[in-house]
């Protein structure tokens, strides 16, 4: 029923607790959504997290799943709440309680993709929100659950590493001038959503791989990494950035010449990554 939300690459024996997700590189524009959109196909992809399931495909091949979204995030957005609804894009929605990714246009169902640039010509009906989360938004993050849930009952743990990209003018105008620009930002909430043992081998095997990395600014992590981030319980949430400008024409949306050789260097942090979630019977042997 729900085969067109999302994704999901198993690897072919799951070794690790860790769950890689990447909720916004969907590109499934259909016609009927297009249409209705006042934005031509080029503009209405700046929201986008354009190549990144491509830059983690690897992760399969390191014991551990990949979930991939299909709906574009100016369709549908997997890392807003389901009750983030907007009032001013939605007809007959009463106005609650101020919620600022709401009031800027980046709801569940987004206003506007980047630039403030408007998504629709006019309002929405409630049932058509409504159906776009019933389709896409709940069963995705009812596979995610899932997912979660098994790398639980398998490893007595889980640790979710939640992909996304960061455009290089938001790196640039959101960091505190005089600050070294990051490359790469790694999220838990401060501290709210993983073991901080976790996110430091994270940001370690960034580091060590050449990159600049930042930790919760300008992102912490947004509604995945604060429902799933549960510590407490053994449910860990990373949220990854990487600076658009690494590997794509921003402006062109597609992979610059950087992109190979980003996605090689990605593969071997995945590895690094995968091994936080290995048991220590499934660890290779040190060399004697």
């Amino acid at each position: 029923m729900h085969q067109n939300a999302y994704d999901v690459f198993m690897p072919g024996h799951r070794s690790t607790s860790v769950v890689f997700a990447s909720p916004h590189s969907g590109r499934d524009y259909g016609w009927a959504f297009l249409r209705r959109s006042a934005l031509d196909e080029h503009t209405i992809r700046s929201s986008e997290d354009a190549f990144v399931d491509m830059l983690f495909a690897d992760a399969p091949a390191q014991g551990a799943p990949l979930l991939v979204a299909r709906a574009p995030r100016a369709f549908v957005d997997f890392n807003r709440g389901p009750e983030e609804l907007d009032p001013a894009l939605i007809r007959g929605l009463k106005r609650g309680g101020h919620n600022p990714r709401v009031s800027s246009g980046l709801g569940v169902i987004p206003r506007v993709v980047a630039g403030g640039r408007e998504i629709y010509r006019g309002k929405l009906t409630l049932a058509e929100a409504q159906a776009r989360l019933q389709e896409h938004w709940f069963p995705y993050h009812a596979r995610l659950q899932a997912l979660l849930n098994e790398s639980n009952a398998l490893f007595g743990q889980s640790l979710l590493v939640d992909c996304h990209s960061m455009p290089h003018e938001a790196v640039q105008s959101l960091c505190r001038t005089g600050t070294v620009k990051p490359e790469i930002v790694v999220g838990d909430r401060f501290g709210a959503a993983a073991a901080g043992e976790m996110v430091d081998r994270i940001e370690a095997a960034f580091r060590n791989a050449g990159f600049k990395v930042g930790r919760n600014t300008p992102f912490a992590g947004a509604y995945t990494a604060q429902a799933y981030g549960r510590p407490s319980r053994r449910q860990h949430v990373v949220q990854i950035e990487i600076d658009r400008s690494l590997y794509m024409n921003e402006a062109e949306i597609r992979p610059n010449g950087n992109f190979d050789n980003l996605r090689r260097l990605l593969g071997g942090i995945i590895a690094e990554i995968a091994e936080i979630g290995r048991p220590a019977d499934e660890m290779p042997l040190a060399a004697e």
